[in-house]
């Protein structure tokens, strides 16, 4: 039998046949009990092979009926949720977006089904890839269509966000729920952080909540993966790759390629490439939202900065052994000088609050050094203006102990002001240089005046506590070591004729947890690199600091 030159019993029929009733007739068939339309329609949209007009007939139907798409009908609306609208014609992204429209105005109910459809295509979707006889599940890292599924989603989102007002409220959970485990690709993270950040553009009210769900992820990847670790392989594949030795790979802070491998964008170590792509995205957001047609925004700053300091509290500050993440505060005051100033001066409040815990408090002095001595956009002025403010409160710290019973080295009653001695050490190993630039008379002078000797010599004996490589650095460029040198007590062999007295057992591996430029010259102002972000402050227990970071991102142009 041939109808048009096409077998009918062989041929299937084509795909704008529909069966059963419309919607409506169907919804009243399903009140008196007669379900066969209802699961035919839940067929046909299950269909793999539905076509774009078929797709935008039904959802014209389902938009005629939606005010009676109660609860009752939630299996229904489900299968309508899952019809593959993104990647098809403009006239069913329209169709769907108006469908969309119509179902949360008239029903919230589903609003939460709503934004988890949405929320999950923020990432690219999984493929089953065959290798040999085994199926891996992976992300479609190189789909071309995810920037326009990617603007779709963000349409029907802000719909969403339109007709409910509350939608910000039910979104933030789901948000936090969807994120790829960090251990995904690092395309598939790039996608749903860059997303993320985009959903705060156009819904304000989520941002801060978006920046530490965003910061938080990053610092699991961070305390991951040890600096060590990821120097080991990068520098490994360096010198794999182009014969290079492991010294002349370290701190090559002038490549951009540092610590990756030639003519390539991708880090070796997993963990370090991951971070890294996260990092960018979070810095680039950061210099987009704060400046407006090349020209730095001061009140849109102001917001980031609040917003971000507020993160930097909650998640960074706590966090052990983070060595890169905090760079985002770094780099954001390096914008103005006035946020720089304000970040030293949330520092200084932390550091000198006596209600807040004592690691809090030694992670704010940690920060504080290490942002001193770090940051080139600093000027001296403001170097010092911190250090007038540091070295008083050292001194009324040691006045107020001095007369009574805790006058002793103790990390866990004085850690805080051993932090503090550290970063002033630390400060002064970078800047005395430049503190003493220009008029040698008026900078010796300054020096004397901040009264260090009181301090190294109280009874609290800090330099017993500090960093051993700070400490030596620190008598290095204090008038020749002449401040310190006489009072410090360098370990010497016992000759033969002493008693013979057990040797204490000396830790090994001290050497690997000091900093790398502390084994060569005497830093000269900013032009020292290779601090080690997680030795700083390891004798007090609390690793904070700018130092130089082994991922990449802060090789990248600001």
């Amino acid at each position: 039998m041939k109808a048009e030159g096409r077998d009918f019993l062989n041929t299937p029929p084509k795909k704008t046949v529909r069966f059963g009733g419309t919607v409506a007739n169907t919804l009243a068939k399903l009140q008196k009990g007669d379900t066969s339309d209802y699961e035919l329609i839940k067929h046909q949209l299950s269909d793999p092979d539905i076509k774009d007009a078929q797709i935008i007939s039904w959802l014209q139907e389902f938009r005629t009926c939606v005010t009676q798409l109660g609860k009752d009908h939630e299996q229904l609306i489900y299968v309508v949720l899952k019809l593959p609208w993104l990647g098809r014609s403009q006239a069913v992204v329209e169709e769907y977006l108006a469908f969309l429209s119509n179902l949360v105005s008239a029903q919230t109910v589903y609003l939460r089904a709503c934004l988890r459809m949405v929320v999950t295509n923020f990432a690219p979707k999984r493929i089953r890839i065959q290798e040999g006889n085994v199926d891996i599940s992976d992300s479609d890292d190189e789909d071309e269509n995810l920037p326009r599924t990617f603007d779709h989603c963000h349409q029907a989102l802000q719909l969403i966000a339109r007709y409910v007002p509350s939608t910000s409220r039910f979104l933030m959970p789901i948000l936090s729920d969807k994120f790829p485990f960090v251990q995904k690709s690092s395309r598939t993270l790039e996608c749903y952080v860059h997303n993320l950040l985009r959903v705060s553009v156009y819904i304000p009210d989520l941002r801060r909540d978006i920046l530490e769900l965003i910061i938080s992820k990053m610092l699991t990847l961070d305390v991951s993966a040890p600096r060590s670790e990821i120097e080991e392989v990068e520098s490994g594949a360096q010198q794999d790759a182009n014969g290079a030795s492991q010294d002349e790979c370290l701190f090559d802070m002038v490549s951009p390629k540092h610590f990756r491998k030639p003519n390539s964008s991708v880090m070796v170590h997993p963990v370090a490439e991951r971070l890294d792509t996260m990092m960018a995205v979070l810095l680039a957001y950061i210099k987009d939202i704060c400046h407006v047609n090349g020209s730095l925004d001061i009140e849109k700053t102001k917001a980031v900065y609040r917003d971000l300091v507020s993160v930097f509290d909650k998640v960074v500050l706590p966090t052990h052994a983070s060595c890169h993440v905090q760079y985002y505060m770094f780099y954001l005051c390096s914008f103005r000088l006035g946020l720089a100033e304000a970040f030293l001066d949330h520092l200084w409040k932390m550091l000198q609050a006596p209600n807040q815990p004592p690691v809090l408090r030694q992670a704010a002095a940690g920060y504080m050094g290490s942002f001193m001595a770090r940051a080139k956009f600093l000027p001296v002025s403001t170097v010092k203006a911190c250090l007038d403010l540091l070295v008083p409160w050292l001194h009324l710290y040691i006045d107020s102990q001095d007369a009574g019973s805790k006058a002793f080295c103790d990390i866990n009653l004085h850690g805080p002001f051993y932090t503090a001695c550290q970063a002033v050490f630390y400060t002064l190993i970078f800047r005395h240089s430049a503190i003493l630039e220009g008029n040698m008379k008026k900078g010796l002078a300054y020096l004397q005046g901040l009264n260090l000797e009181r301090i190294v010599m109280c009874q609290l004996n800090p330099l017993r506590v500090c960093l051993p490589a700070v400490t030596n650095m620190f008598a290095a460029i204090t008038s020749s070591g002449k401040l310190i040198e006489p009072i410090y007590q360098v370990w010497e062999e016992p000759s033969d004729c002493m008693i013979d007295v057990p040797k204490k057992q000396v830790r090994k591996g001290s050497m690997e947890e000091e900093d790398d430029f502390l084994h060569g010259e005497t830093p000269q102002g900013d032009s020292v690199v290779g601090m080690t972000p997680g030795s700083y402050d390891s004798h007090l227990h609390s690793p904070r600091s700018f130092g130089s970071p082994s991922v990449s991102f802060l090789q990248r142009p600001f």
